[in-house]
């Protein structure tokens, strides 16, 4: 019988990402339900107040996992790290916020990181010597099984959902100045714009029933969706297509979002600044062809194979062993 690898997760007890309570669950079913799931590691989860001290992990555990590298969801001072000679691995926080959080590195022995990002995207900002893995997490399978039929679905109507920008003068101009490169206006510019046409229905990441295990059942409602972050692609990207909406994604050079594998007019359709309103039309036009019914089909498939919590863990395992 193969040894499981022993894992201590080290979060604060007062991160409410991890509290299934949260409008985002993203993080909560895969730290708490599937790394459990896997039979290769042993879990045991560390609830922290402001300090913990790691050497009581000293010859009990194979590997350290960090909820992030960032003084938010964590404690603020972990004892002793330097002691244990356990590897460490983290979820890469924000790459906008990596200048901060760059001093937990060695602080906290960082040995890997991890997130859904491209790489290119994490060494904007991160140093080219920290070990980093992209690795999609996200999907809980459980949440979208037993999916509504495409033909039941509006069809007359395409969703947008999520953070949008701010559009007013002043706005833009103070986020110009204060953070020319990442305020949420560049980062949503396009979700932003097709707000605009009368025939996107648009609803907020908070103001509304469908949040954290619901969103599903709001994608459902929809034959098509949108998923466009002009930066780097979020989740929504895997969410809307695994829901199985026709899913029309941001993909540009700027986003890198060829990464993902989904191939234009097979699993997914691409948009961008330029051709987004044309896109949008045609499906509109013609929204009874079959076509756009087998492209969400191949979209949902792509989705579920590639982009679930189980097979993230799988992934995340391959770091561990190479730690270890």
């Amino acid at each position: 019988m193969t040894k499981k690898i022993r894992v201590a997760f080290i979060y604060h007890k007062l991160n409410i990402f991890l509290t299934g309570e949260h409008f985002d669950n993203t993080y909560y079913h895969f730290y708490m339900n599937a790394l459990k799931r896997n039979e290769q590691i042993e879990m045991s989860y560390f609830p922290t107040n402001k300090e913990f001290d790691a050497e009581i992990l000293k010859n009990n555990f194979d590997i350290i996992l960090l909820w992030g590298n960032q003084p938010f969801g964590m404690p603020e001072n972990i004892k002793n790290i330097e002691k244990v000679d356990i590897p460490v691995i983290v979820n890469a926080t924000d790459v906008k916020d990596a200048k901060k959080a760059i001093q937990y590195h060695k602080k906290w022995k960082i040995d890997y990181y991890f997130d859904f990002y491209p790489k290119e995207y994490f060494y904007e900002l991160y140093p080219q010597n920290f070990k980093y893995e992209t690795i999609f997490f996200g999907l809980e399978s459980s949440l979208y099984q037993n999916i509504s039929p495409f033909k039941s679905r509006i069809k007359n109507k395409i969703l947008n959902s999520g953070a949008i920008g701010n559009t007013k003068i002043i706005s833009r101009i103070i986020n110009n100045i204060l953070d020319p490169k990442w305020n949420a206006l560049k980062g949503y510019y396009l979700r932003t714009k097709c707000n605009e046409l009368p025939y996107v229905d648009y609803t907020t990441t908070l103001k509304n029933e469908f949040v954290n295990d619901k969103y599903p059942l709001l994608l459902q409602k929809y034959a098509s969706a949108i998923a466009a972050t002009s930066d780097t692609p979020s989740i929504k990207y895997w969410e809307i297509p695994a829901a199985g909406c026709l899913t029309f994604m941001e993909i540009t050079k700027e986003n890198r979002g060829n990464y993902l594998g989904f191939i234009d007019n097979e699993n997914a359709i691409f948009i961008n600044k330029k051709n987004y309103k044309e896109k949008f039309k045609e499906f509109l036009n013609d929204s009874e062809n079959p076509k756009w019914e087998k492209i969400a089909e191949q979209g949902r498939k792509f989705a579920l194979e590639n982009f679930t919590n189980d097979k993230a863990v799988e992934s995340l395992i391959k770091i561990m062993k190479k730690l270890i």
